[in-house]
């Protein structure tokens, strides 16, 4: 090799692939490639942990990336064998290259251009993948962003227990599968929502939902046991006083282990329990097989037709249907809003006053926004005028609490009013544990499914002043 020789920096079959190259087509090729490269390695620890915990870190990591990463790889070719074919028919495809040295233009251009790609794209990739996870893990976006069809329910959850847990904790959970399955469910969902043909309400219970074992019980489980649970429930009269009674139940929660109290006898160690539905929102319940540990026994209705009928096996979410979107009935709403003070209890007839007024019908929000705390404060300018002057700002007050109180559980553009979303805790407001243990499921040897209160709790007051059961217990006072 004479002095004046370059240095060679590769093989000569190298020298016409980088005079191929260098083409728009093939060069789009290699920054999509290097895009996903980079983004891929940000990735690369996480799922080389085993830790894909995010469904969203999961779908980049194992759907998204891969797509664009081998569409740029046959990008790459496919610009060189159009740019072959281009320089064969004009007759400019070089007969002879230059060594591939550091002074060939055509390499230079294409480490300078790779170069340059590689470091924007680690730039940008660290903050859109950071970014981008964190953004579509949050409330917002699935709140507001994407499902704002899913007002009410995004309402709901904002006043809920559970509403510092990300959305997609419970609706999807770790992994990538139910992300995709998820999806893939909800194509349908996207078009009614283009073509605005979603029903209103949205109906419940939310189909192919993930099973409660593998989300609600990552940080709930029937399992443990819970020791029997003391729940007072206040109630406030329709009359000018707004008197105020008390229930106090003994509620026996009990635990899987223990095979006793609620969620021992339903979710036990060896018990399974499956039901037919005959309406979609699982409110009319047929029959019911019981399997436990001292065998199966079926209960029916006399009038029972479950032929055709789904059968489901009975889990958390069977009794706990709204453990987050929670909507109150009005009577309901207003003792918890009056027992926390938002709306004054000693303001004369403020709870049947506000009653009447929620129940009637308002076109919209906007209208509701008017009216509602207009009437509450006309109640008391006409009636009770030295209410008025002396307690406005209480009047004031509890009248914006009326309205939220509608805010959080009406929505007239989804037809959702009092009532539309039944809660099955309980048997007060809607049917819910009477859906089975209402007396009428019967065995084929006459025995029923039990209707003994004592069996979930014990009653230590019905609807009394002071009960002298909370006074006993230090947390009243005793008449």
């Amino acid at each position: 090799m004479t002095p004046n020789t370059p240095n060679r920096l590769g093989p000569k079959w190298l020298s016409p692939v980088i005079h191929l190259c260098n083409n728009w087509i093939s060069l789009t090729g290699v920054v999509i490639v290097t895009t996903a490269s980079i983004f891929w390695l940000f990735l690369l620890p996480t799922t080389l942990s085993g830790g894909t915990q995010s469904p969203y870190i999961g779908i980049l990591a194992f759907l998204t990336i891969p797509v664009p990463f081998f569409g740029g790889l046959l990008l790459i070719p496919l610009g060189m064998w159009l740019q072959r074919r281009r320089e064969g028919r004009t007759a400019v495809y070089p007969p002879d290259f230059p060594f591939l040295a550091w002074s060939n233009p055509e390499l230079r251009r294409l480490v300078y251009f790779i170069g340059a790609t590689t470091v924007i794209n680690v730039v940008v990739a660290s903050q859109l993948t950071y970014g981008a996870i964190n953004y579509m893990d949050s409330v917002t976006f699935c709140g507001q962003t994407c499902h704002n069809v899913m007002q009410p329910e995004f309402t709901a959850y904002q006043n809920s227990p559970h509403a510092r847990v990300e959305c997609v904790k419970c609706h999807i959970g770790p992994g990538a599968s139910w992300f995709v399955r998820s999806k893939l469910s909800g194509v349908g969902q996207v078009f009614a929502v283009a073509f605005n043909t979603y029903p209103r309400p949205i109906p419940t219970p939310v189909e192919n939902l993930r099973p409660a074992r593998e989300t609600c019980e990552s940080c709930h489980w029937p399992q443990k046991y819970g020791e029997d649970r003391l729940q007072v429930i206040p109630t406030y009269a329709s009359d000018e006083s707004n008197t105020r009674t008390e229930t106090v139940l003994l509620v026996k929660i009990g635990g899987g282990n223990h095979g006793i109290g609620i969620h021992g006898t339903h979710l036990g160690p060896g018990v399974t329990i499956r039901y037919a539905h005959s309406d979609q929102a699982r409110q009319q319940i047929p029959w019911v097989e019981y399997n436990g540990p001292m065998g199966k026994t079926v209960y029916a209705t006399p009038d029972a037709k479950i032929a055709g009928l789904p059968v489901r096996v009975m889990d958390c979410l069977d009794c706990h249907n709204r453990p987050t979107h929670t909507y109150e009935l009005p009577e309901r709403g207003l003792d918890t809003a009056m027992n926390t003070g938002l709306i004054s209890p000693t303001l004369p007839f403020a709870k049947k006053e506000a009653l009447e007024i929620l129940k009637a019908s308002y076109a919209s929000r906007a209208e509701a926004g008017l009216r509602i705390p207009a009437a509450f404060e006309k109640y008391y300018q006409d009636r009770y005028p030295a209410v008025w002057e002396q307690r406005k700002s209480d009047v004031t007050a509890s009248a914006l609490q009326v309205l939220a109180l509608w805010n959080r559980n009406i929505f007239p553009d989804m037809k959702v009013t009092w009532g539309s979303y039944p809660n099955d805790l309980g048997h007060t407001d809607f049917p819910g544990c009477f859906r089975c243990h209402d007396g009428s499921h019967a065995s084929q040897d006459g025995k029923s499914i039990t209707q003994d209160c004592n069996a979930c709790h014990n009653l230590l007051a019905a609807d009394e002043k002071s009960p002298k059961v909370l006074g006993d217990l230090g947390i009243g006072d005793p008449k």
